[in-house]
């Protein structure tokens, strides 16, 4: 393949990887490529991996919530049944995902991306804390209807603020 047309995207591996055939020499997985902190940029990509070397690393490195560039190209569909996905050439592992360090805490509580936030909803309790992407305190909702109402206060807060 021609590598002056490759696309280098950034994005959180969606959900766990899995092989693409039987032997495990080949590997899919999906990301969310959030450009902007606009919702309706925001997109889940399939990708592909046909390297039996990259795809073991990718079956046994990687967990969801990693943050990851990849470079490759992309495949447009050429009849209605054919998926959109992007063939992987190269992969780099930008952030870790954070490990969940009690194990009692990984069966109540779900750590959930909402674009740029992060948001941490506990089993025990409504309510749910909210940090940026980056680790920034956000807040704490009160309950899970009343996330939006918070992310608008902090957006408003830091455009007022200028930063």
């Amino acid at each position: 393949m021609d590598t002056n047309n490759a696309i280098a995207l950034d994005g959180f591996l969606e959900e766990a990887t899995v092989p693409g055939d039987l032997h495990g020499s080949t590997a899919r997985f999906r990301i969310t490529v959030s450009p902007t902190d606009e919702r309706t940029d925001e997109m889940v990509l399939p990708c592909g991996v046909t390297d039996p070397e990259l795809a073991h690393a990718v079956l046994h490195d990687l967990v969801p919530g990693d943050k990851l560039r990849v470079t490759g190209h992309l495949h447009l569909p050429r009849t209605p049944d054919d998926p959109v996905w992007l063939a992987i050439s190269t992969l780099a592992v930008l952030e870790t995902a954070p490990l969940l360090t009690d194990p009692a805490a990984v069966t109540t509580a779900v750590l959930e991306r909402y674009g740029p936030y992060l948001c941490w909803f506990d089993a025990d309790t409504d309510a749910v804390d909210v940090f940026t992407e980056t680790g920034t305190w956000v807040g704490t909702a009160p309950a899970p209807d009343e996330i939006g109402d918070l992310l608008e206060a902090f957006e408003q807060r830091q455009s007022t603020s200028g930063e």
